[in-house]
């Protein structure tokens, strides 16, 4: 069982779209639910550019203390997939997909959303995602993806990091931030 102190760190990332951007933010906090750091970065609003964004952000941001990443789901700014195993092979930071609602997943919107070449990268990245797992945290559902980190320990880390309900704080801080800058940019 992986130690989770109090002054251990993850960033939660979570996207705001706006018409053609969609904002994300990255918010350092630790375990105690200070928050220790921000930064924002863009990615394309049906794009297939939210990885790269995404380790921008990790890259950019620099902080060798973070020891999880905390994504708010795989797909912002309309079908924009995030790599998972790639953000955390790259970044060399375990990496956690965090979803709040039951689905029967992303192939049939993106069959409806995409023709050709579009469709197929779609598809092609979402089928090699990791598989979402089910679990309870705090009073509430989450479907967990993970990379670069065991299910127990991906677990323990959404847990410990979520004060109240069950939504870790690094996403919903990150969420609410996302929205404020993309507010303010436009």
């Amino acid at each position: 069982m992986t130690q989770i102190k109090s002054g251990s760190r993850a960033l939660g990332i979570a996207a705001s779209d706006g018409p053609k951007r969609s904002y994300l933010c990255g918010v350092v906090v630790r375990a105690d639910r200070v928050v220790d750091g921000a930064i924002f970065e863009t990615c394309t609003v049906g794009g297939t550019d939210a990885t790269a964004a995404v380790v921008r952000l990790v890259t950019q941001l620099a902080r060798p203390d973070v020891r999880w990443i905390l994504l708010s789901g795989i797909a912002p700014a309309w079908f924009n997939i995030i790599d998972i195993e790639h953000v955390s092979t790259v970044t060399k930071t375990p990496t956690i997909s965090v979803s709040f609602e039951e689905s029967d997943g992303l192939t049939a919107a993106i069959d409806r959303e995409f023709d050709g070449i579009e469709k197929q990268q779609r598809l092609d990245q979402y089928r090699k995602l990791p598989d979402r797992i089910e679990r309870t945290i705090g009073d509430e559902t989450l479907f967990l993806r993970f990379a670069g980190i065991n299910m127990e320990t991906a677990t323990q880390v959404s847990r410990r990091f979520a004060p109240t309900g069950g939504r870790p704080e690094p996403i919903r801080v990150a969420r609410m931030m996302a929205r404020a800058h993309r507010r303010a940019i436009e």
